[in-house]
């Protein structure tokens, strides 16, 4: 096993060059999560890995709570699935929480500061209530509490990994915030030795090839529970040597032949953010122009796993603009397949394209 096999078998586990699920909900489960910092990118995350869905099918999805964007892992927001998001939590919060006290006590956010937060927000939450961000800044600013200097960033996520708050449904164009329990009555929960089981599981299924040190990042677990973890369903993978470092996968791996094909990621995909060493599709030259120095994913455009340029859209009431940047010259047949790529996401959006 090459670079370029294991950039081609992680397009294939990710259904990417596949696609084996008919529902969005089987798909985020698959994935295990899916990182949604950029909360519009993510629905073109997921759309890319399913037959023929829109983004209003991505949205009724949300809407419906069959698939939930909260702060889940490392931390930033992810999509996981209401089956998932108990038991995950429970594994992941208490890391981060804990990791966040000092820039907390940087912002002046104590325990009792938070407890009051989180107070206020469930009695405006309740009752099946969805509200904005901005909304709900209101009712704590009426109550004293300083939401400046990113305070209510803070606030709501320790909201959200306390297992409080997740997205509600949309509202217009605006995300919401609803009550988490009224989101999904029905905790499914594991013990801790069956969550890291099966969160190992589900990301050497999905993203394999895949080393340790990528599982650590992506879970954000602790090196010793991510060890564990990988222990746990070892006698399960297939494991072998690439470049000085052992990748794992399960059975289901596969290697297509090159076909030169094309695909417009979005921002912060799972392909590209969810390793720690991404030289199987991306090469050192061209790493900064799809990643910035302080970690800004940019949309990528992918020709046989490899990354081989950007691209940019511009959002109008009917249409939308898509421009390319490409980092060396392709042929014309590329060049076609792109445009058609970019004549999907107009579909996705159900607007027209145009080629800027």
């Amino acid at each position: 096993m090459n670079l370029i096999d294991i950039a081609r078998a992680r397009m294939y586990n990710q259904q990417i060059t596949q696609k084996q699920f008919k529902t969005i909900t089987e798909l985020v489960k698959w994935m295990g999560a899916m990182q949604a910092q950029d909360a519009a990118m993510v629905n073109w995350a997921i759309a890319q890995r399913l037959p023929h869905f829109t983004e209003n099918d991505v949205r009724k999805a949300l809407d419906a709570a069959e698939i939930l964007r909260t702060h889940l892992m490392r931390p930033t927001w992810h999509v996981v699935t209401a089956s998932d998001i108990y038991w995950i939590l429970e594994l992941t919060a208490p890391q981060i929480l804990a990791a966040n006290k000092g820039r907390h006590k940087q912002l002046e956010l104590d325990d009792k500061t938070i407890a009051k937060s989180n107070d206020i927000i469930v009695r405006n939450l309740e009752g099946g209530k969805h509200l904005t961000r901005e909304e709900i800044v209101v009712e704590l600013q009426k109550a004293g509490i300083d939401t400046s200097a990113n305070r209510a960033s803070h606030l709501f996520m320790c909201a959200e990994l306390e297992g409080i708050i997740c997205s509600g449904k949309m509202k217009g164009k605006k995300q919401t915030y609803a009550l988490l329990p009224e989101r999904v009555p029905q905790k499914n929960l594991l013990t801790q030795e069956e969550a890291l089981a099966t969160l190992a599981k589900k990301y050497f299924a999905s993203h394999g090839p895949a080393t340790l040190k990528d599982f650590i990042w992506w879970s954000g677990l602790k090196v010793r529970d991510a060890k564990k973890a990988l222990e746990l369903i070892k006698a399960d993978l297939i494991s072998e040597n690439v470049e000085d470092d052992t990748c794992f996968f399960t059975d289901n791996i596969n290697i297509a032949e090159p076909k030169e094909d094309v695909f417009l990621l979005p921002a912060f995909d799972e392909y590209l953010i969810s390793y720690t060493n991404r030289n199987a599709s991306i090469t050192s030259e061209h790493h900064k122009k799809a990643i910035s120095i302080n970690g800004i994913f940019w949309p990528i455009i992918i020709v046989d796993g490899q990354v081989k340029g950007t691209w940019k859209r511009v959002i109008k009431k009917d249409k939308v603009e898509i421009s390319t940047t490409m980092f060396d010259t392709v042929r014309d047949i590329v060049k076609d397949k792109i445009n058609e790529k970019a004549r999907e996401f107009g579909v996705f959006l159900q607007k027209e394209v145009l080629f800027k």
